[in-house]
């Protein structure tokens, strides 16, 4: 198609790529456009953005994530309680008790919304109560417990709704990035061949100048040896001047068009660095697709339309549980656990507590109660169902119908999106198919300018012709010129914009996103 863009159709952007460029460009450094893009994707500071936004996007993935971590607890308390002793049981004068307890617990949460626990809790407790049995007391307690919700919160994609939004908002912010980076490409493309054109038009308007003075040398040599009237060099004079002025204002839009570029590259403005001497320069090949290839290809690629589908998948979660908690909550709960006693036993004369003789003591520890806890002694159960009922259900009514309304409005939208790409390939279509047509127009133009004005000079050589004609030929054939070169720009142009509608400007010069995301 052209010269520049059948180079960058087989351009691979990666790591190895990205040296290819410092950090500035030597003075009147001469790029291509493939260079131009591989610096944009380095180096724009819109794409570093992006990029972040997609780096915050994953971590936000990993954070949601977490909920499925085990959760890792310890508990430790002492106390200690004295009191006045009321009750013959009571030791003399003052009554004392000393307790400790401690417990480490480990916390799972499972799919479908439930939750399962391993907890082991120890506790010791000293008294001088009289008629204690075992004082001091150990106790240690391993406990299983199980818990999952029936309606309200049950589910696989409820319990992991955070997960899945977090999973299609990273999608999105990809896409987002895809998209920054395919409105960069062209934006580059763009300013690029804006560069060309400008850079080319100055050319022309200085040729036209070079012309105008050699005319206004030829009448002043006529006009001193009598040959041609004064009036026809005051009016060439005036037309060298008219012609200089339109360079002051080619030089002007080359500056501002090399400073558009200069940003688009990342290139730094407050000093003086030279200027982008564009190297590629624009072909004319014809390239037929119809509407129909182009619209597949687009309604496929297209970032903005993955996305709001995207957008349509959270909206169906959001819809999906805010119905779910409007169910009662009917929660099954399971436990199993193990406890295990020790610790000093008192034998009072007689075995008769009440004598309050001690007659022996039999020490015991608290490995006895972990060990016994360890080895299910004693085996014990519970399951149990719970109903709760909301009474503010109406509330969740209310949420419900909202998420409802959000879900509709995500589905017109995406239609809208599609409609949008639709009415954007069309354009760029027929942008093409016009640009093209304007090409051949704008080439014959030009090329009958240049016939007549050679014409119209050989008629003055020979005195059948006037000044005026030959400079208004003269301007004519400046203007047909740059006309044909902003002709085949344009079509240079709608060939990326075509690209751009299509969202395939990044896989035909192989640029992925990994490129932005390991350069930001």
């Amino acid at each position: 198609m052209l010269t520049g863009r059948n180079s960058l159709l087989s351009v691979i952007i990666g790591l190895a790529a990205l040296p290819l460029l410092g950090q500035e460009v030597a003075m009147s450094e001469h790029l291509t456009l493939k260079d131009c893009i591989v610096r944009a994707i380095k180096y724009n500071l819109g794409v570093a953005v992006q990029a972040y936004s997609s780096e915050l996007a994953d971590l936000t993935v990993a954070k949601s994530r977490e909920i499925y971590l085990p959760t890792l607890s310890f508990d430790f308390g002492k106390d200690s309680q004295n009191s006045a002793s009321y009750y013959w049981t009571d030791a003399a004068g003052q009554n004392s008790t000393t307790s400790m307890n401690y417990s480490t617990s480990l916390r799972q949460a499972i799919p479908f919304g439930g939750s399962i626990s391993l907890t082991l809790a120890s506790f010791n407790n000293w008294t001088n109560a009289r008629f204690q049995m075992i004082n001091p007391r150990y106790g240690s307690t391993l406990t299983f417990s199980f818990s999952q919700p029936l309606l309200k919160g049950f589910g696989y994609a409820t319990s992991r709704k955070d997960i899945l939004v977090a999973r299609n908002t990273r999608d999105i912010v990809e896409n987002d990035l895809k998209n920054n980076l395919i409105e960069t490409v062209f934006s580059v493309e763009q300013a690029y061949w804006d560069l060309v054109y400008l850079n080319e038009f100055l050319k022309v308007k200085r040729q036209s100048l070079k012309l105008a003075e050699d005319l206004l040398d030829k009448n002043r040599k006529e006009a001193d040896i009598g040959t041609l009237a004064p009036k026809e060099v005051i009016g060439a004079q005036a037309e060298v001047a008219s012609r200089r002025a339109d360079i002051l204002q080619a030089v002007s839009k080359v500056k501002d068009s090399t400073d558009t570029l200069k940003g688009l590259i990342n290139l730094p403005l407050d000093k003086d660095i030279g200027d982008i001497v564009p190297a590629d320069t624009p072909g004319f090949v014809k390239w037929d697709i119809t509407l129909e290839e182009a619209l597949v290809i687009g309604l496929k690629n297209r970032p903005e339309l993955q996305s709001s589908a995207l957008e349509v998948k959270n909206k169906e979660l959001d819809y999906s549980y805010a119905k779910n908690q409007t169910l009662p909550a009917l929660n099954l709960n399971a436990g199993y656990w193990s406890p295990g006693i020790s610790g000093t036993r008192i034998f009072y004369l007689d075995n008769n507590p009440l004598t309050g003789i001690i007659v022996g003591t039999l020490p015991g520890g608290p490995s006895l109660a972990m060990r016994d806890a360890l080895h299910f002694k004693y085996e014990n159960w519970s399951v149990s169902l719970s109903l709760e009922i909301p009474i503010n259900s109406v509330f969740s009514r209310a949420a419900q119908a909202q998420a409802k309304t959000g879900l509709d409005q995500e589905i017109a939208r995406m239609k809208q999106t599609e409609q949008n790409i639709y009415i954007g390939i069309r354009a760029a279509v027929r942008a093409v198919q016009t640009n093209y047509e304007c090409v051949g127009a704008r080439r014959t133009a030009r090329e009958l300018s240049e016939q007549k004005l050679e014409a119209e000079e050989a008629k003055l050589k020979v005195g059948l012709s006037e000044n005026f004609k030959v400079l208004t030929y003269q301007r004519d054939l400046a203007e047909a010129r740059t006309a044909e070169l902003r002709a085949l720009i344009d079509y240079t142009l709608s060939l990326g914009q075509l690209d751009k509608a299509m969202g395939i400007s990044l896989e035909k010069r192989s640029i992925k996103l990994t490129d932005a995301l390991k350069v930001k």
